[in-house]
């Protein structure tokens, strides 16, 4: 008999016709967002904090805070530019930031697989209390369990994070309007390069180091600089067109992008190349992208070209096409960017 719950609902079966978990419902693309949505939130999540963001944004005696959590599987652990330690940091403090909230505290739970070697858990929990440091949150909770040898892939870790919000910002999904300009904080493709290559031991011209970084303080000086910000995403599984289509989707707006306007490393375009890759849907974890009203463009676009000079305008949103996304390309050609079934490169956070 398939199980039930005491009060009569049936959570057996997934909404979304699939009956078997793949490798790609965990990559950032359409299937990871039909589980999500068909299962995970159509059973578990109030549907006070039904909002696809970054975390959960609430007041709690007069306080608006952010919260979040992530779970990190990178494999390799160690890669160029970083490690699974500075991964879960960063991308937590990350995903507090989107939601325009400056990060406080930080709690790190580790799965540890049985004769994984105490030197490397040094090295990695030494990388956390680094990035801690750096991205200023403080590491004040957490737990570990060990799994029996080959069941756990050397070390997984998990993350929750807590924030302040102290501005009055509607930051989401929701705010974004017909012309708004969107502006991407970087080059895009480190990461996922990075970590591939290190994984299947290729070599190229020059060595790619993933884009690893915090971002809570770009974003913090772009909301103090009193300019609209509507809308945040950091660039992670699945890439800039996933984050894109995620956002026209849940806004419900049209998006135009120019391909010519995106920073795409010569190292990583070589690679992307070679391999058969599409670098706009390759991983980042040190990029995201802003959506703000047209006159408050100039404002925002300084700020953040003195933290990545590469940052830049990429598109804007329309009020035609809802809910799509369309890019014109090097040729002048438009074609519709669309989600990917999973992930080009599993296991890259």
């Amino acid at each position: 008999m398939e199980p039930t719950s005491s009060m009569g609902f049936d959570y057996a079966a997934p909404a979304f016709g699939q009956e078997k978990i793949q490798l790609a419902h965990g990559g950032g693309g359409r299937l990871m967002h039909q589980l999500i949505d068909g299962l995970f939130s159509a059973i578990l999540i109030d549907p006070d904090f039904g909002v696809e963001h970054d975390g959960a944004v609430f007041e709690s005696h007069g306080t608006k805070m952010a919260f979040t959590t992530d779970s990190f599987v990178v494999h390799p652990l160690f890669f160029p530019g970083g490690d699974i330690g500075t991964l879960a940091v960063y991308g937590t403090v990350n995903d507090l930031a989107m939601c325009g909230a400056c990060p406080l505290y930080l709690s790190a739970g580790f799965i540890i697989e049985e004769g994984f070697e105490i030197k490397y858990l040094r090295r990695i929990a030494q990388s956390m209390r680094a990035a801690a440091d750096i991205a200023s949150i403080k590491i004040v909770t957490g737990d570990t369990k060990v799994v029996d040898r080959g069941k756990g892939h050397g070390v997984f870790i998990n993350t929750a994070g807590i924030g302040v919000v102290d501005h009055d910002l509607d930051i989401g999904p929701g705010s974004i309007e017909p012309g708004d300009v969107i502006i991407l904080s970087g080059d895009i493709g480190r990461h996922g390069i990075a970590v591939m290559a290190e994984r299947e031991g290729l070599s190229f011209e020059s060595r790619i180091s993933s884009d690893v970084a915090p971002l809570a303080e770009p974003v913090a000086r772009l909301i103090e600089s009193g300019a609209k910000v509507h809308c945040l995403r950091d660039l992670t599984r699945g890439g800039l067109a996933t984050v894109l289509v995620e956002l026209a989707t849940s806004s419900g707006k049209g998006i135009q992008i120019e391909e010519r306007n995106i920073p795409v490393c010569e190292e990583v375009k070589g690679a992307c190349e070679i391999l058969g890759l599409d670098p706009l849907y390759v991983a980042n974890e040190g990029r995201f992208v802003t959506f703000v009203p047209a006159n408050d463009s100039d404002t925002a676009l300084e700020i953040m070209q003195s933290s990545q000079v590469e940052s830049c305008v990429i598109g804007s949103v329309t009020d035609t096409r809802s809910g799509l996304v369309t890019i014109r390309t090097h040729l002048g050609t438009e074609r519709m960017v669309d989600m990917l079934s999973g992930e080009q490169l599993p296991r890259i956070c």
